[in-house]
């Protein structure tokens, strides 16, 4: 089973959670007309591999929590460790929406168009990504920047959308 992300940006949680909750069943990124404007990024989680493209660019070493985030969706209280949790809890079947911290977003955005190639090739050395190749990865990391760089530019977040 494979993890699907997108990400978008957003004014605020909010408008998030109306969107998530639109009856016309619109989405949030991409095909007719999504509620943001955002990238869709299959198997792109950010804790791990956003976070292993952020370090690229800070040229630091990945490290959980290097990304940040607070959940935003599902809007019901997070279970705890001995809570049981029904099959159909929506944290445990998803989707879930995350807002990821602003420094994400600007270390996204202020990365120069001359250092994106050497980041991307330090990020392809990661284990995850290993098989590819910069050609592969670098549309991705421009489409991601770009996004912050609007996201930066309109004083949005970022938020991520993940689904099993």
């Amino acid at each position: 089973m494979g993890v699907l992300t997108d990400y978008f940006r957003a004014a605020d949680a909010a408008s998030v959670v109306r969107a998530l909750q639109d009856p016309d069943d619109r989405p949030l990124v991409g095909g007719g007309h999504p509620h943001f404007d955002g990238v869709e990024a299959k198997r792109l989680d950010p804790d791990l591999m956003l976070g292993e493209l952020v370090a690229a660019i800070r040229q630091v070493p990945w490290e959980a929590g290097l990304v940040t985030e607070r959940p935003v969706w599902p809007t019901t209280p997070e279970p705890g460790p001995s809570d049981p949790q029904a099959e159909d809890d929506p944290w445990a079947t998803g989707p879930w929406v995350v807002e990821l911290a602003a420094s994400v977003r600007d270390t996204l955005a202020e990365v120069s168009d001359a250092d994106v190639p050497a980041a991307v090739a330090r990020w392809v050395q990661t284990e995850e990504l290993r098989p590819a190749g910069v050609e592969d990865v670098q549309p991705l990391a421009e489409e991601l920047i770009r996004l912050a760089r609007r996201a930066r530019g309109a004083g949005e977040k970022l938020y991520c959308w993940i689904c099993l």
